[in-house]
């Protein structure tokens, strides 16, 4: 028969109070009490992963798990709650930090788009919105980038939980209407910069402008514009705010796309962007009412 002993860790399993574990070895992160207060507040006990201890002199040392106790004992309200530990026997000091040093190494952190992915297979309420949403446009959620297709999941997320539906709604219904769908339209930085400008400016900003004025840009030539401006989506909602103003008699304040101090600058670049319409005599004579 084979000896498979090499390939299996020489482990066993035991419930152990938490009262009866011992943690906060200097080689472990600091305990998080915003992480144990968020965690404790959604508690899923499928969450729970078994507590990896090492058993040297008889006591319990806990070299991977230390928030999980915690949380189980903020949850359960008792330090004498038990909690499986996955028990390794005769790990000197050196052996536990460099487990807990490298357990993550090797390992594959899932991507936003499989976490989406095995969300909607769970039947979650915010994932199967949002796919129901995207797909209203006639567009997908997918791992890779082609036209029609989001790969920005994390960003359709964000917006939805930080906004609400009705932002992220508005901002794919102006990035379709806009640009119909094209590749660089469906960036991150792009579906968050609409998101910044709906919230900053709400009503004022107008659907039916946006999508004449900003729509004469191609989604590059913003991208290039908001590169040069400001890193992330910042840059992005500068630059498609500086095609919607562009030969406006009423324009959209700057003041109120900055919501932190320090974002606004002391000296705001109000250039327009190359490749305009300064010949389109149409623009030369508007006088857009809001």
């Amino acid at each position: 028969m084979d000896d498979y002993s090499m390939f299996v860790p020489d482990v066993h399993f035991e419930l152990i109070p938490i009262k009866s574990l011992v943690s906060n070895q200097d080689y472990q992160r600091n305990l998080s009490k915003t992480h144990i207060r968020r965690t404790s507040e959604n508690f899923d006990l499928n969450q729970i992963n078994p507590v990896k201890v090492s058993r040297r002199d008889g006591i319990n040392y806990v070299f991977n798990g230390q928030h999980t106790i915690e949380i189980v004992a903020t949850v359960s309200g008792s330090r004498d709650t038990p909690v499986w530990c996955m028990i390794y026997d005769e790990l000197d000091y050196t052996q536990e930090a460099d487990t807990f040093a490298n357990q993550q190494k090797f390992v594959k952190p899932l991507v936003p788009y499989e976490i989406f992915m095995a969300n909607l297979e769970a039947g979650n309420d915010e994932q199967l919105m949002i796919k129901s949403l995207v797909e209203s446009y006639g567009l997908q959620v997918g791992y890779s980038r082609s036209p029609g297709v989001i790969c920005a999941v994390s960003s359709l997320e964000f917006i939805q939980e930080k906004y609400g539906f009705h932002v992220l709604d508005r901002t794919i219904r102006l990035c379709v209407g806009t640009w119909e769908g094209e590749m660089n339209s469906l960036s991150s930085n792009m579906l968050r910069g609409i998101a910044r400008l709906i919230v900053a400016f709400e009503d004022e900003m107008r659907d039916d402008i946006f999508k004449d004025k900003v729509g004469r840009y191609s989604a590059k030539e913003i991208s290039r514009t908001a590169k040069e401006r400001k890193v992330g989506s910042l840059g992005y909602a500068e630059a498609i705010l500086i095609a919607y103003n562009r030969k406006m008699k009423n324009a959209l304040r700057w003041a109120k796309l900055y919501t932190r101090k320090g974002e606004m600058p002391d000296d705001i670049d109000f250039r327009e962007m190359d490749g305009g319409a300064e010949n389109d005599e149409e623009y030369e004579q508007s006088t857009i009412e809001e």
